[in-house]
């Protein structure tokens, strides 16, 4: 049992793991000449959260190798491809494209609590469920 706590002191606790894809889209929707209205490209960064108490038995709340094992399967389908022909991100923004990536992984990560997607170093959008 992990030393530091006990079944009344286990914390609510937050795992992360980045990943990062590159992908090229465009947006449908956008006003006649936006820039975002042309293919183009992005190194996207994924970070996938889970929430929940810290397991007594082995101090953690899931392995990393696991979640990447999880995760993987997504990533790789949308690396290098064009998202717009993949079902589901026809408009393939980052809000739609985080809670598609939500949609995919919630059934084998039930303690999933947030997916951030970054199409820039500086922009980018969290969905919670």
């Amino acid at each position: 049992m992990f030393s530091l706590m006990n079944k009344n002191t286990a914390l609510t606790t937050t795992l992360f793991k980045d990943f990062t894809f590159e992908s090229a889209h465009y947006l449908p929707y956008v006003p006649a000449g936006h820039k975002c209205g042309r293919i183009h490209g992005h190194s996207f960064r994924v970070r996938i959260e889970l929430t929940a108490k810290i397991d007594l038995y082995t101090g953690w709340i899931m392995d990393f190798a696991e979640l990447k094992a999880v995760c993987q399967p997504i990533i790789e389908q949308l690396d290098h491809s064009y998202l717009n022909k993949i079902p589901g991100l026809e408009n393939p923004t980052s809000e739609v494209l985080a809670q598609w990536i939500w949609q995919r992984l919630l059934p084998n990560l039930p303690l999933l609590s947030a997916v951030y997607i970054k199409e820039t170093c500086n922009s980018g959008c969290v969905y919670r469920g």
